[in-house]
């Protein structure tokens, strides 16, 4: 019996070593499909490292960083002709994308100061692949409001998209404390400490202020504010790395990348390796491991409120995973979670799949609930305006309150890219403000293009993606009362 198990166990190995080496060279067989590997894809700036960002101060890391972007200015984008489609390359100097052109380079870490002295400081962590100026708008509300806002560049971002392939999570998680530190010395230990955090940022943000409940040098934010945050992520990211290990041979260098893709965007990466969701696995991973543990201990009593906006459909991270993984294990203490619904009144309402009629009933038990709960929705079934339904804390009954908003007609959903953007946005709005001092060379939010394939640059479906959040009013108003709310 024992030699016919261990026969069978053999076999199973056998049939199993086979398999992945069959998985391992069909995708070295399928990365040879696609466009070539761009200098932007293999050379690697040298940027901090989360040993080097612990013992840094802001000082410290702004002079890094510039020499970050000379050493990608003078292997990069010095070493780019004028060939096809370089009107579309963010790195071709001659480019009207080109970030290095414009009055500012919001690729970078900045800082914006209030007219007086600072009443608080804000900290802005922005997303994976993105870049500081996903949160411009935010971080110049706050400002207005009398806050210093500081947002820092993470690690390996608004560069060229092969410093993610080296990045690890730890090196953004150090960041984050030195931009937290930062807007401490600025605005002083007694002022009101908020953190915003979009997608990965929120992650981060999550991550640290579950830390400084634990760490006393840390100082403890007042208040979180989180935007279509990364809590969770498809479980596939686990595996991810295997699909990487024909790269570890240079013939076949292109399979450590999920996507190469123009990069026609002058503030995000388009093309995204591996080692980018990797990385996002391994930090989501300690994320809930960490909210676990601090719910059976009964930290989480001591977490600030956090108030989060998210879309109910979101094809990066998992809005069911924000319930699941947060809010079911957060205490009473005036949290809310804010959903966009779906336009129930889109034209297009026929071609949506089944699941979508019931998407919110399937995220979102039933109350009473110990967080808030708002829901912005259609007013009827029939019409594009807006209404916020408000469920209280620990309450069963809704009430509801007319927005003055509307969808826009054609808009079916919002998305993950969208919510921290106004319609007017330059880049990326629907309706860009073509009087704005700022403008980035192009306007992909208001791109609609119809013709046939094979003629742009880009994939369509980066077009299709709605890129600004016509609810945008609404959540800055949302952020004002959390500004306005008192300290606990």
């Amino acid at each position: 019996m024992t030699k016919r198990l261990f026969r069978l166990l053999r076999s199973l190995l056998i049939l199993m070593a086979l398999v992945v080496v069959t998985l391992i060279v069909a995708r070295a067989w399928d990365s040879q499909r696609g466009p070539p590997l761009e200098v932007w894809h293999t050379h690697v700036p040298d940027d901090m490292q989360a040993s080097q960002i612990d013992k840094a101060d802001w000082t410290g890391y702004l002079k890094a960083e510039e020499a970050v972007f000379r050493d990608v200015r003078a292997e990069v984008v010095d070493k780019v002709e004028a060939q096809a489609n370089a009107l579309g390359n963010r790195y071709y100097a001659g480019s009207p994308i080109y970030p290095g052109k414009f009055a500012q380079d919001w690729n970078r870490s900045y800082i914006l100061e209030p007219d007086g002295a600072p009443i608080g400081a804000v900290v802005l962590l922005h997303g994976l692949t993105d870049s500081p100026f996903s949160l411009r708008h935010i971080a110049r509300r706050y400002r207005d409001l009398g806050f210093v806002a500081v947002a820092i560049r993470m690690p390996a971002h608004g560069t060229v998209p092969a410093a993610l392939t080296t990045v690890e999570w730890e090196d953004w998680d150090a960041a984050t404390r030195l931009a937290v530190r930062e807007a401490v010395r600025r605005a002083g230990p007694s002022k009101p400490l908020h953190i915003v955090g979009f997608s990965n940022g929120g992650a981060l943000a999550l991550k640290y202020a579950l830390d400084a409940i634990e760490d006393a040098r840390l100082a403890r934010p007042d208040r979180l504010i989180l935007i279509s945050p990364m809590i969770g992520i498809t479980s596939f990211a686990r595996f991810v790395g295997i699909a990487a290990l024909p790269a570890l041979l240079p013939a076949f260098a292109k399979a450590a990348w999920l996507g190469i893709v123009p990069e026609f965007n002058p503030f995000k990466y388009n093309s995204f390796p591996i080692n980018g969701a990797r990385q996002t696995h391994r930090l989501t991973t300690a994320l809930q491991e960490r909210i676990a543990r601090s719910a059976r201990t009964g930290a989480l009593d001591r977490l600030p409120p956090v108030l989060t906006f998210q879309s109910v459909v979101d094809f990066t991270v998992s809005t069911p995973a924000i319930l699941s993984a947060l809010y079911a294990h957060l205490p009473a203490n005036g949290s809310e979670l804010v959903l966009f619904d779906l336009n129930r009144a889109a034209i297009v309402g026929p071609l949506m799949r089944n699941a979508a009629d019931t998407v919110l009933t399937r995220i979102l038990a039933d109350p009473p609930r110990r967080f808030r709960t708002t829901i912005v929705t259609n007013v009827a079934a029939d019409t594009y305006d807006v209404a916020e339904q408000v469920t209280e804390a620990g309450a069963t009954a809704e009430q509801t309150r007319l927005l003055g908003l509307a969808f826009p007609p054609g808009i079916f959903s919002l998305s993950h890219i969208a919510l921290p953007f106004p319609m007017n946005d330059s880049l990326y709005g629907m309706e860009p403000d073509k009087t704005q001092a700022e403008f980035f060379g192009v306007h992909l939010g208001a791109i609609a293009p119809r013709g046939e394939r094979g003629v742009l640059i880009l994939n369509l479906d980066a077009l299709l993606r709605v890129s600004s959040n016509p609810f945008f009013p609404y959540l800055l108003e949302r952020i004002d009362q959390a500004i306005a709310s008192p300290r606990r």
